[in-house]
C-alpha cells in the first residue's frame, strides 16, 4: 500500500539497536525503499510557492560554465518560467513547519531525542542540477521523493579540508568518491557528520527529503551559556582580597590571586542545573521566531475543556519544539525556548506530550488544562478537528 502519515511513522525491517551501534555518526547506510510502494509527500509547485514566501529560508542554485551560483529567497513568483537550459536546484528549509505530510517524514527517527531533529529541507532539481561536493556538521537522512538522484560519498572531511572560493557555497576544492549509488524514491541514505558528498539528479522533477539533526558547537554552547549567565550576574559581585600581604614584587600575579579569579570567573559555569534550565530552552527555542503562530481567538479554559469532552485529540505544531528535562519532583517541559515546570499528573503529561506528534483525548489528565490552553495560545498546540 502507499506510504501514508500512519505508514510512514516506523521503518519496517530497520534495526535501530544495530543502526545505533554500527553506523550513526560512525559510516554511512543505505536504505532501500522500506515501506514498500512509495508516494511522494509534497508536489513540486508546492515547494516552489514556499519559495516565495518572505519568512521561508530558500535559495536557488544554478551551474553554468563550472560557475556556481546562489539566489537567496524569498524568490520572485516568475523566477522558475525566467530559468534557463543550465542545471538548477532549489532548496527550502523547514518545509515540514508548514506541511503535515512533510513533517510525517520525521516520526521515522524519532529514536534519536527530539532536541537533536533540527528540520526537513526539500530540494528539487532538473537533470544534472545538484549542490556541488560538500560536507556538513550534522547528521542527515536523505529520502528521494521523487525521480532518482546520484549519490557520491567521499573521505571524512575537517576545518583543514580545501574549499573553492565562493561567498555563500562551502563547496569541496577536490572530491575522490568512494562509494557511488542510485537512489530511487522511498530510498534513504543516511550521511554522518562530515562524510563528503554529491548529489546529482540524473531525471527532471527530482526530489529529495533531508532529515536534518542539530550538533551545537562547543564555540555556540559556551557563548549561550555565558551569555545567560552575564544576564544574571551582578556587576557589583567583584573580587576582594581583605586580607592581602605585602607583595615581595608588585609585578607579579600571585598565584592565590590566580586561584580566586579562576574561581569567580567559573563557579556559575559549573551550575549543572542552571545549564539544564538554560539549556532546554536554547535547544527548543523557534527557528523562525518571527512566525507569529498564535490562534486568532484566544482559547479559554472552558473550550479546553469543552473540546476535550468531545473527544478532540492534541495535535503539536511541527514548526514548535517539545522536550523535558527530569527535576527532583517532577519534569521542566520546555516548549519554543519557554521553561513550564510540571509535577505530579502534570508531569506525566508533560513526557505524554513530548512523546508523540498526536495525544487522544483520553490521555490528558484534568491538571493539564491550564498549560493546554497557554499552549494553544502560543500556537504550540491545536486540537485536531473531529
Amino acid at each position: 500500500m502507499p506510504a501514508t502519515l500512519a505508514t510512514l511513522a516506523r521503518l519496517p525491517g530497520f534495526d535501530v539497536d544495530a543502526f545505533l551501534r554500527d553506523h550513526w555518526q560512525r559510516k554511512p547506510l543505505l536504505i532501500r525503499n522500506p515501506w514498500g510502494e512509495w508516494h511522494n509527500p509534497l508536489e513540486p509547485d508546492e515547494l516552489a510557492g514556499l519559495a516565495c514566501e518572505p519568512h521561508v529560508e530558500s535559495r536557488l542554485i544554478t551551474l553554468e560554465s563550472e560557475d556556481w551560483n546562489l539566489e537567496n529567497g524569498p524568490l520572485p513568483e516568475d523566477r522558475f518560467a525566467r530559468l534557463g537550459r543550465a542545471p538548477w536546484t532549489l532548496l527550502v528549509q523547514a518545509v515540514d513547519h508548514y506541511v503535515p505530510e512533510v513533517a510525517a517524514l520525521v516520526e521515522p527517527f524519532r529514536f534519536i531525542p527530539n532536541w537533536r531533529i533540527d528540520d526537513v529541507m526539500v530540494s528539487y532539481a532538473v537533470a544534472g542540477g545538484g549542490v556541488g561536493a560538500h560536507f556538513d556538521q550534522y547528521d542527515v537522512f536523505l529520502i528521494q521523493g521523487l525521480g532518482t538522484r546520484r549519490w557520491q560519498l567521499g573521505e571524512l572531511c575537517d576545518g583543514d579540508t580545501p574549499l573553492l572560493a565562493h561567498d555563500g557555497l562551502r563547496l569541496l576544492a577536490e572530491f575522490d568518491p568512494v562509494e557511488d549509488w542510485v537512489l530511487e524514491p522511498g530510498d534513504i541514505l543516511y550521511v554522518p557528520p562530515r562524510v563528503a558528498h554529491k548529489g546529482v539528479a540524473l531525471s527532471d522533477d527530482c526530489m529529495t527529503y533531508s532529515v536534518g539533526f542539530r550538533a551545537p558547537s562547543r564555540c555556540e554552547l559556551i557563548a549561550g551559556w555565558s551569555d545567560n549567565m552575564l544576564d544574571e550576574i551582578d556587576d557589583d559581585d567583584r573580587y576582594t582580597d581583605t586580607v592581602l600581604d605585602p607583595a615581595a614584587n608588585p609585578g607579579e600575579i600571585p598565584a592565590a590571586a590566580l586561584a580566586r579569579l579562576h574561581a569567580l570567573a567559573t563557579e556559575g559555569l559549573r551550575d549543572s542545573a542552571g545549564f539544564a534550565r538554560w539549556f532546554g530552552g536554547y535547544a527548543t527555542a523557534p527557528k523562525n521566531p518571527e512566525i507569529d503562530w498564535r490562534p486568532e481567538e484566544p482559547q479559554s479554559a472552558q473550550d479546553v475543556a469543552d473540546a476535550l469532552a468531545q473527544g478532540c485529540a492534541l495535535i503539536r505544531n511541527p514548526a514548535s519544539r517539545f522536550a523535558f528535562v527530569r527535576e527532583a519532583d517532577g519534569v521542566t517541559l520546555f516548549v519554543d525556548g519557554e521553561a513550564y515546570p510540571c509535577s505530579g499528573a502534570l508531569a506525566a503529561f508533560a513526557e505524554t506530550l513530548c512523546a508523540a506528534p498526536t495525544v487522544p483525548a483520553g490521555a490528558v489528565d484534568s491538571a493539564a488544562h491550564d498549560l493546554i490552553r497557554d499552549l494553544l495560545n502560543t500556537g504550540a498546540l491545536a486540537f485536531e478537528d473531529i
